[in-house]
């Protein structure tokens, strides 16, 4: 199928990893998402080309479904112009099998969460989409890097690279957050949830 063209039938997921485009963002705080997808479509031996809904798109099989990934192009506040645009291009009139990757200050570093609908928590790329959808109802998958240090600006934060440790950390989760879209394509939403929102305190309860 050519870049852009619109599906006749629903594909059985779409991803969308937020972040920044160009060379100055990549490896921000802030483009973790897009990182997620990246690894998505490597793995399953795909290359994210660029397509006409301001994104770099790439359709891959995954547990023998057919999954859209995708890298909006335009910037983070303006994700949903993008999204939207996907949203069209393939056929999903069903926004529960939407998937967002985005980055998440309320989460400390490393830690992972699956989350249905709910509240933005301040997200400019989440309230983009939320706003061209008109709707929150679509899934997140939530990647923690944590709160600024000191007086730091959330805006700073997000958009510098971390430390080579915490780069260690993150890379960590940005493959588990590849794994959790995984394990939302094959055995769903709920086996995501129960697997990925646990806290470590719940592990050390059962140690």
């Amino acid at each position: 199928m050519r870049p852009g063209a619109k599906r006749d039938t629903p594909t059985d997921l779409l991803v969308v990893g937020l972040g920044n485009p160009g060379a100055e963002y990549a490896g921000t705080r802030h483009n973790a998402g897009a990182e997620v997808v990246e690894r998505l479509a490597t793995r399953h031996g795909a290359r994210l080309r660029a397509a006409k809904e301001q994104a770099l798109a790439a359709d891959v099989r995954i547990d023998g479904k057919r999954v859209a990934v995708a890298f909006p192009q335009t910037y983070m506040n303006e994700s949903g112009r993008a999204v939207a645009a996907l949203v069209r291009r393939y056929n999903l009139d069903d926004l529960s099998r939407l998937v967002v990757v985005h980055d998440e200050l309320d989460l400390p570093l490393g830690r992972l969460q699956v989350k249905e609908g709910g509240g933005l928590a301040g997200h400019n790329g989440l309230k983009s989409i939320r706003d061209h959808l008109h709707t929150s109802d679509f899934l997140r998958v939530r990647i923690g890097i944590g709160k600024p240090p000191g007086r730091q600006q959330g805006v700073d934060h997000v958009l510098r690279r971390p430390t080579k440790a915490q780069r260690s950390e993150l890379d960590i989760v940005v493959e588990e957050a590849a794994d959790a879209v995984e394990l939302i394509v094959s055995s769903g939403v709920a086996a995501a949830m129960t697997r990925y929102n646990r806290r470590p305190t719940d592990e050390e309860d059962e140690a």
